[in-house]
């Protein structure tokens, strides 16, 4: 991928040089809730940010942060991340335009070991996430060496892949589908639940097959085997294969955010179509 010379984004925030520990609502989060988040993870499929704010009183908690600072001179890592935030932003500029709106970007926080949120604490553990509270990005870039070394699943692309992901998610914000989800949160069982943020997961796959498609279109700045290496991570974070790992069985009614076959399917048909259209996995008769 060559993405070096290309636009920055001035929306990333670097909160790696502060402290571990975040506050929430006036008090910090305990080891115990992360231990309790994510075991619920592994194991059942919850989304740790929502343990961690039913076992800390809930509700929309108040963030304590310091001033953002911008990343410095001469990271590279964090020049890469910039980078395709950035792309983020040209494409999805372009597509909300196209349907005559206008694309509010997110911010992306670049952080180490827990960082406070809108949605309670963030942990490293959890993998990159997206908090609807705050509209932010959060980003531990230790992950991505997790995916080289751990998941299988190394390559430039595949963690822009992860990128392009969570900003999906944004983009379902501003679109009112994480909305229409969350109000359905305590009316319908777990397993439905769960079902819903399958199609709310691969939604964002598929999303992120539309930044790849425009960008490359744009900017012909992939190289061979970019796109199979973002397959490649597909594949290797579907819930099937990160139980699989965990636990040496497959539950699907545990599944919070897909197969890997069905990850890669909508990152797939997001990348062939580059549609908004075609991304409606809400719709979808067969996954």
């Amino acid at each position: 991928m060559r993405w070096e010379g290309n636009r920055e984004s001035d929306n990333v925030e670097d909160r790696r040089s502060g402290g571990g520990g975040g506050f929430i609502g006036g008090r910090s989060i305990g080891i115990g809730t992360i231990v309790v988040a994510l075991i619920g993870w592994g194991v059942f499929g919850i989304n740790p940010l929502t343990t961690i704010g039913v076992l800390s009183g809930g509700g929309a908690p108040q963030v304590q942060q310091g001033p953002a600072q911008r990343p410095p001179q001469g990271d590279r890592e964090a020049a890469f991340v910039s980078t395709v935030l950035a792309s983020t932003e040209d494409v999805w500029a372009q597509v909300f335009q196209q349907g005559g709106a206008q694309y509010r970007q997110p911010k992306l926080v670049l952080y180490r070991g827990a960082t406070p949120t809108a949605c309670g604490t963030g942990q490293s553990a959890m993998g990159p996430f997206y908090c609807p509270g705050d509209q932010k990005v959060y980003l531990d870039m230790d992950f991505f060496d997790t995916m080289s070394r751990q998941l299988g699943a190394p390559g430039e692309f595949a963690r822009a892949y992860v990128i392009a992901h969570e900003v999906g998610h944004h983009v379902q914000t501003l679109l009112g589908t994480t909305g229409k989800v969350d109000s359905m949160r305590g009316r319908v069982s777990q397993r439905e639940q769960n079902a819903l943020s399958v199609r709310l997961e691969l939604q964002a796959d598929c999303y992120a097959g539309i930044w790849a498609h425009h960008s490359q279109q744009a900017k012909n700045w992939l190289e061979q085997g970019d796109i199979e290496s973002a397959v490649n991570a597909a594949e290797q974070i579907g819930d099937d294969a990160l139980q699989r790992q965990q636990t040496g069985t497959v539950r699907p009614d545990a599944f919070t955010h897909g197969s890997s076959a069905q990850r890669v399917r909508w990152f797939t048909q997001g990348f062939k179509t580059g549609s908004v259209q075609g991304c409606n996995t809400f719709n979808a008769q067969s996954l």
